[in-house]
């Protein structure tokens, strides 16, 4: 499977459950020198092309707004070869009064029990330095009202744990442990 078929395949997925909407949210592949990241606006059901960053975190035009922390989580764990970012509605809603969400389900406590809230401004230095800490010792984390960021050893598992992290904040948010909810 080319890159581009794989990252098509599962931003389709990101797209059909409601996980990323429009052209919201990027991917990226880790690759010798550096990795491949979703272009800048595209949308990631239909991703025809993708950017390269180097290792040095020289992005090509194109690349992400994103792309610093995917460099950062990369620097930071070795281990991770993909990573995933969306827009997923409970997820970005229940980060905005908490600093940790605390899973409920029976697969959030054995996937993902703790789900660490990031700062940070979109695009931006400081959100790719809290997002790395928060992925330190997590496969999920979330940026306080912008969306999750999730990893693994490829994007399937990287998407699996974005569905898992959402699953999760929506129990969170439907058993009345909100104050949003209604």
């Amino acid at each position: 499977m080319k890159i581009t078929e794989e990252f098509e395949y599962i931003g389709k997925r990101l797209f059909n459950e409601g996980l990323v909407g429009g052209n919201f949210g990027n991917m990226s592949v880790r690759t010798d020198g550096g990795f491949y990241i979703t272009k800048s606006g595209s949308y990631l059901d239909e991703c025809e092309e993708v950017k390269f960053v180097s290792d040095d975190g020289v992005p090509e035009a194109g690349a992400s707004s994103e792309w610093r922390v995917h460099y950062a989580v990369y620097r930071q764990r070795p281990d991770v070869l993909a990573i995933v970012h969306a827009h997923p509605a409970y997820a970005v809603a229940v980060s905005f009064d908490r600093d940790c969400i605390v899973t409920k389900d029976s697969e959030g406590k054995m996937l993902c029990p703790k789900i660490p809230v990031a700062t940070g401004e979109p695009g931006t230095e400081e959100l790719a330095r809290n997002v790395a800490a928060a992925l330190s010792n997590s496969n999920a984390a979330v940026a306080r009202g912008h969306g999750t960021f999730t990893v693994g050893k490829n994007l399937k598992d990287a998407y699996l744990m974005t569905s898992i992290a959402e699953h999760a904040s929506k129990i969170v948010y439907l058993t009345g442990d909100h104050p949003l909810h209604p």
